[in-house]
């Protein structure tokens, strides 16, 4: 009886230890670079959010989505950072609740963008089947989820490859991830895959490299708007501290002692709040990218 009481007072005081703390999240596969853009807004934070208890910040990365959804549901993370294709999958399976929403760069929102190299003949969609295509990486937004969302739409079955140097089935688009922007744009390039996913800033990006790229790959398909990231939180967190942490990152694009944090914070210029129409293309996101996962992984 007392072993079980010493070990009630015990944990009783580890969760008082843990109080106050304002652990934000990050799905990374690189978590010593995120590491050093997601402090400095955090120490940003921490000490506008004291009258809400808040008195010490941590980061915390996952590997993997899955991973995140745990630390959600255990409590271990309180705020997250995410695309908006990973943000809704979170809140869709973990609970967690859209905060805000993220301007990067001075833009709200991107597009996606498929492409091909201009002698390949294919200058519509319906052309992909039998073709094969690159995305970046399956936690992209813009540069899987969206696109992949749009060939399905088109009732386009699509089947994962191995390697670019695959060949598709004549009855369906093969796909595959190329990783970086870089290597996607040169595979269309170089003719390993037919067709190229990513999003219209990537695109841009892209044109600035050579003239061979500016000259050789075109555009087929532009898809709608969808918000360049999100801020959630955990279904748990305490409606003040919630609020606090909202009204602060509203506060913080005019705010210039935030202006190096929110810079090393993937560029972010400012947050901003949902209106109708932004909703609705969340809305759309999140069905879509139901229809990808039910149909692909």
């Amino acid at each position: 009886m007392r072993l079980a009481v010493l070990l009630l007072l015990a944990l009783s005081g580890l969760a008082q230890a843990n109080d106050g703390v304002l652990v934000l999240g990050r799905i990374s596969d690189d978590p010593r670079r995120h590491y050093e853009q997601l402090k400095p807004l955090l120490d940003y934070v921490v000490p506008r959010m004291k009258d809400v208890g808040i008195t010490e910040g941590r980061v915390l990365m996952a590997r993997d989505p899955q991973q995140m959804m745990s630390y959600l549901r255990r409590g271990k993370v309180d705020w997250v950072t995410e695309t908006p294709g990973t943000a809704l999958l979170l809140a869709d399976r973990a609970s967690a609740r859209p905060l805000l929403l993220t301007e990067r760069s001075g833009s709200r929102e991107y597009r996606s963008v498929i492409f091909t190299h201009r002698d390949s003949g294919i200058t519509d969609l319906s052309q992909l089947r039998g073709h094969t295509i690159a995305f970046q990486s399956p936690s992209s937004t813009s540069a899987y989820l969206v696109p992949a969302m749009v060939l399905l739409d088109r009732d386009l079955p699509m089947a994962l490859m191995v390697s670019p140097l695959d060949e598709a089935d004549p009855d369906s688009v093969g796909y595959v991830f190329a990783n970086t922007d870089a290597n996607l744009g040169a595979w269309v390039h170089k003719r390993l895959v037919d067709a190229g996913g990513f999003s219209d800033q990537d695109w841009e990006s892209l044109q600035r490299v050579s003239e061979a790229f500016r000259r050789d790959l075109v555009i087929i398909h532009t898809t709608g708007p969808v918000p360049r990231a999100m801020e959630l939180v955990s279904e748990d967190m305490d409606p003040k501290v919630a609020a606090r942490l909202r009204e602060v990152l509203l506060g913080a694009a005019e705010d210039p002692q935030a202006r190096d944090a929110l810079r090393q914070f993937f560029r972010t210029t400012g947050f901003y709040e949902a209106d109708a129409e932004t909703r609705r293309s969340l809305d759309e996101l999140r069905r879509g990218a139901r229809v990808v996962r039910e149909a692909l992984e």
